[in-house]
């Protein structure tokens, strides 16, 4: 499931290279977080959620076939550079 989720992510953003998918397996559920560039989370939630919706029910149609709970996190990379930013 991570490699779909990792696939459908890069084939929406505009830097691939910067997306993370990681998963946490606990007892009843599956976590998988998506991380990726602070310019591109636009692209991958789209308007009112849309897309974000499609990639979860793409993976509950998956989940469901294997017999296992999935949670999708969507999450922005911090980058070095708005680490240390200072507003004035």
């Amino acid at each position: 499931m991570v490699e779909l989720i990792e696939y459908i992510a890069k084939s929406l953003v505009d830097e691939p290279e910067k997306v993370k998918v990681s998963s946490q397996e606990g007892e009843d559920v599956n976590n998988i977080l998506l991380q990726v560039s602070s310019t591109d989370m636009g692209k991958v939630i789209g308007k009112q959620g849309r897309i974000a919706k499609a990639i979860r029910s793409i993976l509950k149609a998956v989940s469901l076939k294997e017999e296992i709970k999935v949670n999708l996190e969507i999450d922005e990379i911090q980058e070095w550079f708005n680490l240390y930013r200072r507003d004035y």
